[in-house]
């Protein structure tokens, strides 16, 4: 089969593998697309501490399929099942696994990182992680559940700040996480403000429900947002980029009882912030933070895709064969368009 093989900082090569065997207690899935992550980025460019130096790894997390082969143990999924895959496999045993929070299992597994995952042809399930395979409907195309994975995340971001009927959310990063959490605060009968420094991606953002669109290289946000409010702040901040300075900032946007989602990482080297926490105390505001996303996430965003709520199909803005997957990343790279997806035949 073909793959894309991760070898370490900035080497990408397409090889030919050997079809993964499968044993009684897995599956195999024939890959049908796989969308370029943010993280899958910063792999290629940083690494990753579960990937070993010298460690070959297909990359991609963000994926969907057709079950091609089922161990004779393995129920409920049969060959030819449409199917995306939640990425973080837990231990099954841990304080947090036991809640169902597998993406924080201390002990976790991910495919695409320390797993082979989806810029390949075939992708091998093992045991532990048969319960992460999710089927979804016919009607969802296998480019749009490729995008379950990052919009799963987006909705545990919302389910923890709970935006409400006539609430006004801001969102600073106009990429396409940004967009999912458009979409959502949107769905949810919010009026949605969104800022970023790139016009072009400000202006992309807008066909997928922005209200309004700030460039904060060319205004001052504080003064726009409290014009916006009339000096009220926003109910709901989400930081949709690594920045500790949108972070610090985020408290000084948000009004009385205001929530904050620190929805981005930072990146090593960065991770300490200094916040006002008087903003937080004397304004009773939440500070939320979220990572991944649990499987039953998965399933409440597989309905709300099923349902027609949500439509992820306009955030797709390149496609490439499995061959073209070299000059994918570049262009992902570039920063051009909303997502990248790497659709197989």
């Amino acid at each position: 089969m073909k793959a894309a093989l991760f070898k370490g900082v900035a080497e990408l090569q397409l090889r030919e593998l050997s079809k993964p065997e499968i044993n009684d207690n897995e599956l195999l899935i024939k890959i049908k697309a796989s969308s370029i992550c943010g993280t899958d980025k910063r792999i290629f460019k940083n690494g990753h501490f579960k990937i070993p130096t010298n460690t070959e790894r297909v990359l991609g997390h963000e994926l969907s399929g057709e079950v091609y082969a089922v161990g004779k143990n393995v129920s409920k999924l049969k060959v030819g099942d449409r199917v995306t895959v939640a990425p973080n496999v837990g231990c099954g045993q841990c304080h947090m696994c036991l809640q169902g929070f597998n993406q924080l299992c201390p002990q976790y597994e991910a495919f695409g990182i320390s797993m082979d995952g989806g810029f390949a042809e075939y992708m091998k399930v093992p045991a532990k992680a048969i319960g992460n395979v999710v089927s979804i409907p016919d009607h969802i195309s296998f480019e749009e559940a490729a995008l379950i994975e990052p919009f799963s995340c987006a909705y545990r971001a919302y389910s923890a700040h709970d935006t409400k009927p006539g609430d006004t959310v801001l969102v600073i990063g106009p990429g396409p996480i940004g967009a999912m959490h458009v979409m959502l605060n949107k769905l949810a009968g919010a009026r949605v403000i969104v800022a970023g420094t790139r016009d072009a991606r400000l202006e992309e953002i807008k066909k997928h429900g922005a209200d309004v669109i700030i460039n904060s290289k060319k205004v001052d946000l504080k003064e726009a947002i409290m014009d916006l409010t009339n000096g009220n702040g926003v109910d709901v901040v989400i930081t949709a980029v690594s920045s500790p300075e949108v972070q610090t900032q985020a408290l000084e946007l948000s009004g009385y009882r205001g929530r904050i989602s620190l929805f981005g990482g930072l990146p090593k080297g960065k991770e300490m912030v200094q916040l006002d926490t008087n903003l937080i105390h004397y304004k009773e505001m939440i500070v939320t933070g979220t990572t991944g996303s649990t499987i039953d996430d998965f399933y409440q965003s597989i309905k709300l895709l099923s349902d027609r709520h949500i439509n992820l199909m306009p955030l797709i803005s390149a496609t490439y064969s499995l061959d073209q997957t070299l000059v994918a990343f570049n262009h992902a790279l570039s920063g051009e368009g909303m997502k990248t997806v790497i659709v197989n035949s």
